[in-house]
């Protein structure tokens, strides 16, 4: 299998830029770093917050390049899906980024001055733009030759004949059989069943909750003096995705218990981590975020609903809503103004609040609360819900902590690690979508043969393998930096943003190569899709996302 377009020693001569062409993009680095220009708009700062995640890409896929090499696992797909992602990102931050299908960032927007008319594109009059470091020649190159039609058919082919559409992650021995293990569990337990529990908009099956809790699932993180498995953010991701490419819902599960087992191992006072933490760890005790309000969203320093102290300990009051698994779960994390007199955030509290397990018929067996279910289109499998609260009662010791107006911070606290997972099923939709689309393009007949050997259906599939490769080693990039005990809320933010609009991309792209099929509802990419679209919205809308990557370049001027 060759293309004679592409030669090896071509290839290897535009990998041996990437080093020298990433530390060529170190000026532009810096100089999205700090404040932004003055007056400039909410649409350039979130442009400028693009743009470092797409430097951060490329920086990752650079690294990813040379321990692949010297681990002697740098085939020929991973090394052309490098090549395509740094053409492409390489193009797209000197003539267009797309923040969202109809918002598109260029250099001017960015805060660079125009150079004047026809400077690099001879023949038309428009201008070029003074973008630090794309003057460097190893830049120029992987813009003119990493990228190109002949590169894509290549890797088109390679697909083709290898019956595979997923690159070499670059995972250890360790997280690679964590890895299979799981890959096997989604193949055998989930994707069987997936798409009827999605149409018939099911609950996941508690016995399937069960298995993933002899498995560890629950307890990954957890330290083994509290009976879990003690593993890192890094296994977590590698868990999380390959569940949510099976279906997301699944996937989805251990978000709850891997942010409530943060709350108590950060926040948590001696006797509330040895309650909690085993059972939550073995998958007995399911807890639910509850945090959000009909009229706040992302706004939580203006939560309105309160506990109000009793004799005993607390009364809560008011609304919450957005609350996935909230009929069945056991305990709430639940985030609400204790200080009535005091304003913001410092007025919130976290409470570990108990309540019976709820079923279909009776959600919400409690006194003091009532809820009842939100219908949505897609991520079904846990239920969403409204909760009103009049007079529920939670005991004094349910404060998290011990410490009442702390809620607010100690959430801020475990912001890296949910989105750092939420990056994780972002990829696993992301890659369920390839899959289904890559077995339709090359079994589906039209004009007398498959419709991949049409370039606009294969170029698609290569382009969404290039794409969710460069989210991978973004979201491992962050998930090492948690493991290692470092800051990570601006690395976890940007594997956040590129890896939700990795999978929405990759989920349309997926339906349009089933065509009219990818319509009806018996086309699993139907429920793909509609799953892939909630990625841009929960744990930080993409614009909230992008605007807290970008208050973090102008506050810290580091990346």
């Amino acid at each position: 299998m060759t293309n004679p377009n592409i030669t090896s020693q071509e290839t290897q001569d535009l990998l041996s830029r990437l080093p020298k062409a990433n530390a060529a993009l170190d000026v532009l680095r810096a100089a999205l770093r700090g404040p932004a220009p003055e007056g400039m708009n909410q649409f350039g700062r979130h442009g400028r917050a693009w743009a470092a995640t797409y430097l951060e890409t490329l920086a990752q896929m650079s690294a990813y390049a040379h321990e692949m090499s010297a681990a002697d696992r740098f085939g020929d797909l991973e090394q052309n899906l490098t090549l395509i992602i740094f053409g492409e990102y390489l193009n797209q931050l000197a003539g267009g980024l797309p923040m969202s299908q109809g918002e598109i960032v260029r250099p001017a927007d960015l805060g660079f001055r125009a150079l004047g008319s026809g400077n690099d594109l001879p023949g038309f009059d428009l201008p070029g733009f003074d973008l630090p470091g794309f003057d460097n020649d190893d830049v120029a190159h992987l813009r003119a030759h990493a990228n190109t039609a002949p590169r894509r058919a290549h890797v088109a082919q390679w697909m083709l004949e290898n019956a595979n559409a997923e690159a070499d992650a670059g995972l250890d021995e360790t997280h690679m059989m964590i890895r299979n293990q799981f890959r096997r569990f989604a193949d055998e337990k989930v994707i069987p069943h997936a798409h009827g529990w999605h149409l018939r908009d099911e609950l996941i099956p508690l016995p399937l909750i069960k298995e993933l809790g002899d498995l560890g699932v629950f307890g990954l993180t957890v330290p083994e003096e509290f009976g879990g498995m003690g593993l890192g953010k890094q296994a977590m991701c590698v868990v999380s995705e390959e569940l949510s490419r099976g279906y997301i819902g699944v996937g989805s599960l251990g978000t709850r218990t891997d942010i409530a087992a943060e709350l108590i191992l950060q926040n948590g006072t001696q006797a509330q981590k040895q309650n909690y933490l085993p059972r939550i760890a073995n998958g007995s005790m399911l807890p639910t975020a509850v945090f959000t309000e009909p009229n706040t969203g992302s706004d939580l320093a203006s939560l309105s609903t309160r506990a109000k102290k009793t004799e005993t300990g607390y009364e809560i009051i008011g609304a919450k809503t957005w609350i996935t698994h909230g009929a069945r779960a056991d305990v709430m994390t639940l985030l609400v103004r204790s200080e009535a007199d005091v304003k913001g955030h410092r007025g919130l509290s976290m409470f570990l609040a108990e309540k019976p397990r709820g079923d279909e018929e009776t959600p919400f067996p409690a006194e003091g609360m009532q809820g009842g279910e939100i219908e949505v289109l897609g991520y079904r499998g846990m239920k969403e819900y409204d909760i009103a609260f009049d007079g529920f009662a939670v005991p004094e010791d349910a404060v998290l902590g011990g410490e009442t107006g702390k809620g607010f911070k100690q959430l801020m606290e475990t912001f890296e690690s949910a989105r750092i997972q939420t990056a994780a099923r972002a990829i696993g939709v992301a890659q369920s979508a390839l899959e289904l689309a890559f077995t339709y393009a090359t079994e589906r007949n039209q004009f007398g043969k498959p419709i991949y050997h049409f370039e606009r259906v294969s170029g698609k599939l290569v382009m969404m393998a290039a794409e969710i490769l460069a989210a991978r080693q973004l979201t491992y990039f962050a998930a090492r930096k948690k493991d290692q005990g470092e800051r990570c809320d601006l690395e976890a933010g940007m594997a956040k943003l590129l890896a939700a609009r990795v999978a929405w991309a990759g989920a349309d792209n997926g339906l349009q190569i089933h065509g009219g099929n990818g319509f009806a509802l018996e086309y699993p990419i139907s429920r793909v899709l509609c799953d892939a679209r909630i990625l841009n919205i929960f744990e930080g809308a993409a614009e909230i996302q992008a605007d807290i990557i970008a208050r973090r370049l102008e506050e810290t001027g580091t990346a």
